[in-house]
């Protein structure tokens, strides 16, 4: 029985909130799209993508709202609508449609996720110190998010009432105001305490939030179950495919490449061209891309240029190519060569980051459902999947998460989950 449905609006935001249930044990799967069985799904918590992030506000509202309904009539206990830690999507929307759809007159929100650096003070929204609109995500190519008051974000696409108000303690009562209520956090003490009040005083049978809150939901509603997970051996060849134009992916990026990371960058035609990758000249770079894999033990496929994107912007400019065609040349380009690559010995363990290109490499490989293990590091989540009969993994992560040494320090740890020695950086 599904016991929490959890609705995300993009790939890697689904896995690192649900991994958040599957280390405790429970049993999670991730599914794509929002056709749900909801009698047949073998699962506690199930967590549906939507890949709503990019959709207008409208059609994200009815795909959020109808998977509401259908997980009300299923008579799920609790409904959770998973938010981007930095504010990014069709929020406003999305909220509303979970709250209209379910019959409330409230729906508590905890947007931040102080692991991370994402905290809400006084309803500002901060990442690491600063408001959300003057970091790196104020400047994202695709989706800039341009409000750090959260009440003024979700207002740009509600006219549900929207109020902030500050962590709830001990002996707090819930505000009786109507529509959505925003919750202030600076640490994950915060979370837990507003989280007990709110069950305390009538539950919470929907709410919303990032992995942040996700983090004390499984010990707040009292399903986490007494076997934790432990990471399965991985390969130690490591290889990194990067979809992500987020600067502290970047920074990682570089320093993995530093360390001694074989960086190999797609160029613009292999990004943009439609069926590059099948001309004669597509099909010997691919030779080339696989040889350099076999020959080196630790790499990354990146899709950003060197140093900056203006070669990719200059070609995409000469050819009529607007931001969104650029986004999905990158995920098509990418989802082909991984799934040409998937079956070569040369591919090791797959860590991909950026939801866009997941979704697109597991669509590639004909993989539409994952299930979370564990967290290997704060916001990078292992999954196993079925390829052809056989358990497969792959790790997945945010575009913005993670410090600088994030690819060595994983390195390092997938190493030392063999009986091979770490590499020697």
């Amino acid at each position: 029985m599904i016991l929490l449905l959890m609705i995300a609006d993009d790939f890697t935001g689904a896995l690192d909130t649900g991994a958040q249930f599957a280390a405790h044990g429970v049993r999670t799967r991730v599914v794509v799209g929002p056709d749900v069985d909801f009698a047949a799904a073998q699962a506690e918590v199930l967590v549906v993508d939507t890949e709503t992030r990019h959709l207008p506000a409208r059609q994200a509202y009815d795909i959020v709202a109808q998977l509401t309904v259908q997980a009300e009539q299923a008579g799920v206990p609790y409904i959770y609508k998973k938010t981007d830690s930095a504010l990014r999507g069709n929020i406003g929307a999305e909220l509303t449609a979970l709250l209209r759809a379910s019959g409330r007159w409230q729906l508590p929100f905890l947007p931040a996720f102080p692991q991370m650096g994402r905290v809400t003070v006084g309803g500002i929204h901060l990442v690491d110190g600063v408001p959300v609109t003057e970091s790196p995500f104020g400047a994202d190519p695709f989706e800039p998010v341009r409000h750090s008051v959260v009440t003024e974000l979700i207002t740009e696409q509600s006219c549900v009432p929207a109020h902030s108000f500050p962590a709830l303690t001990s002996g707090d009562p819930v505000p009786e105001a109507e529509g959505i209520l925003v919750f202030d956090a600076d640490s994950p003490a915060d979370l837990l305490s507003t989280g007990r009040q709110l069950v305390n005083n009538g539950g919470l049978h929907i709410m919303a939030g990032c992995a942040g809150f996700g983090t004390v939901l499984p010990e707040l509603l009292g399903i986490a179950a007494d076997a934790p997970r432990q990471p399965p051996e991985l390969h130690p060849r490591l290889l990194v495919v990067c979809g992500s134009v987020n600067p502290i992916t970047m920074s990682q990026l570089r320093v993995a490449e530093k360390a001694g990371f074989t960086r190999i960058h797609l160029t613009p035609e292999q990004k943009l061209e439609a069926d590059h990758w099948q001309s004669p000249r597509g099909q010997w770079e691919f030779q080339d891309i696989h040889r350099r894999l076999g020959e080196n033990s630790l790499c990354i496929i990146d899709a950003n240029d060197v140093g900056d994107n203006a070669l990719t912007e200059s070609y995409a400019s000469a050819r009529g190519i607007q931001a969104e065609g650029v986004r999905l040349g990158v995920v098509r380009s990418i989802g082909y060569l991984v799934s040409a690559l998937f079956t070569s010995f040369a591919l090791g363990t797959l860590l991909i980051t950026g939801g866009d290109t997941l979704l697109q490499c597991m669509e590639c490989v004909g993989v539409k459902e994952l299930e979370p293990v564990c967290e290997l590091e704060k916001g990078v989540v292992l999954s196993r999947f079925i390829y052809k009969d056989c358990s497969r993994y792959v790790i997945s992560k945010s575009g913005g998460f993670g410090q600088e040494t994030l690819l060595i320090d994983l390195a390092r740890k997938i190493s030392g989950t063999t009986k091979q020695e770490p590499p020697n950086f």
